[in-house]
């Protein structure tokens, strides 16, 4: 069984989606850690998600509609910000990302991807949906089995997340110029765009 969540979840993670695509942008705006740091917050969030949906709090959100509504809502908000934030910012292509993360930004980039993740309804009512499949009546506690495949799903997406943002880094050579950099900040724009507006029109 773990074998088979484990292979699904692989094909999952390679499915191009806002998340990865936002991760390749950074790496290759910034550096493969910046993208690490981002993707390590994005995988961070799915120990709350997984947690949530061994304990069924997750249901909450299918059966009440204001819970819903609120986490949609704030999840978009954030999104709507971090575009904000990028539209703001001055595009740049670091060739040698010689200005990598120190400690403080480390943290902000981090939590950058943490609370895009644990903001996402979609996310959570995807876990609800998904980790019953794998679990076997005849185990371990169910909530135990649902937390380890949660683990081992956040475990898979750590490493290719991490593949992404080192290939990506390699093809920053390829967009040092400013039309290019222009063409990454309006690409990191519309992919969180997007990525909030998805949330706004999920429905209950």
């Amino acid at each position: 069984m773990i074998i088979s969540f484990l292979g699904a979840s692989i094909l999952l993670t390679l499915m191009p989606g806002p998340d990865n695509l936002f991760v390749v942008t950074e790496s290759i705006a910034k550096g493969a850690r910046t993208g690490i740091l981002i993707s390590l917050g994005l995988c961070s969030g799915l120990i709350i998600h997984t947690t949530a949906a061994a304990l069924g709090i997750s249901l909450i959100l299918q059966q009440s509609p204001s819970a819903f509504y609120v986490m949609k809502f704030f999840g978009a908000g954030y999104l709507f910000y971090l575009a904000f934030l990028e539209f703001k910012s001055n595009p740049t292509i670091e060739l040698n990302h010689k200005n990598e993360t120190v400690v403080k930004n480390s943290i902000a980039l981090w939590s950058k991807g943490f609370f895009m993740n644990v903001l996402n309804p979609k996310v959570a009512l995807f876990f609800v949906a998904l980790l019953p499949q794998f679990v076997t009546k005849n185990g371990i506690n169910i909530s135990i089995q649902m937390i380890l495949l949660g683990l081992v799903f956040m475990l898979q997406a750590v490493v290719l997340f991490s593949f992404f943002s080192l290939f990506a880094s390699r093809l920053t050579p390829l967009f040092q110029n400013d039309r290019n950099a222009q063409i990454i900040k309006w690409l990191k724009v519309v992919i969180l765009i997007g990525l909030a507006i998805s949330i706004l029109i999920l429905k209950h």
